[in-house]
């Protein structure tokens, strides 16, 4: 599970094949959430601020997430 990201009190991993659809997790010190690439819908529940850090990020690492999860999943 590769660490993506480090962010003001969460972290973005991605899973090497995890299910779909494309999505990372976001975790913080005692909760966890997915948030959906294509989307940035959110399943799970995590702090409003941190969901605010997350999409602002993944909106602009869009590129680096959907290469990120391709690579990891090694059934395509």
């Amino acid at each position: 599970m590769p660490k993506i990201a480090t962010l003001s009190g969460s972290r973005v991993y991605l899973y090497a094949d995890d299910h779909n659809p494309p999505h990372f997790h976001l975790i913080g010190a005692d909760w966890e959430c997915q948030i959906i690439i294509g989307s940035l819908r959110v399943r799970g529940q995590a702090p409003g601020a941190a969901l605010r850090e997350a999409r602002e990020w993944a909106s602009s690492n869009l590129c680096l997430l959907n290469e990120q999860w391709a690579k990891l999943d090694e059934r395509a």
